[in-house]
């Protein structure tokens, strides 16, 4: 045996940790775009029932106008405008539901059922992107992953201000 060996055996392990670490941290960041993906095609789903929402029986003239520009705001929001479009767009949804008290046909009814769960299908994505995104500041936060730039050249992640709100 040399008596390298085991300067050796410590540059592999420290090799090898630092591939898994970089190979975690990528699946990581990869975990974070698909959540998004996910949670941004349950948006932009939810923008496009509220403006079958606006055409339908359910909303007055007024309530149909301000429902349809909340949802195409939402819809072709960029990306510091996002919170904001999405908030309103919860807001006019909101409004809406409240005040149409006796729905009685059966597209209506359907279109509500859809949103309900729509809804709820959101609340579980967003779980998901918040959670990605947190596991993956923690593990970006590691001074090894900090000094060895295991992160590259991939953006922070970020949640938006609407992803705190209440849908």
């Amino acid at each position: 045996m040399s008596k390298y060996f085991p300067l050796i055996l410590f540059i592999l392990f420290i090799g090898w940790y630092l591939s898994y670490s970089a190979t975690r941290l990528d699946r990581l960041h990869h975990r974070v775009e698909t959540s998004w993906a996910n949670l941004d095609g349950l948006l932009q789903r939810r923008a496009a029932i509220a403006i079958e929402i606006a055409r339908s029986d359910i909303s007055d003239p007024a309530s149909a106008m301000l429902l349809t520009f909340a949802a195409h705001q939402a819809r072709d929001a960029s990306f510091r405008d996002r919170s904001q479009a999405e908030m309103g767009l919860t807001g006019a949804l909101g409004i809406l539901i409240e005040s149409a008290d006796d729905i009685s046909g059966p597209i209506e009814k359907d279109l509500i059922l859809e949103l309900t769960d729509l809804t709820a299908k959101i609340k579980m994505a967003i779980a998901m992107h918040v959670e990605a995104v947190s596991r993956t500041h923690m593990v970006r936060k590691k001074w090894f992953i900090r000094v060895f730039r295991l992160a590259g050249n991939a953006p922070e992640p970020v949640t938006y201000e609407f992803e705190g709100d209440v849908l």
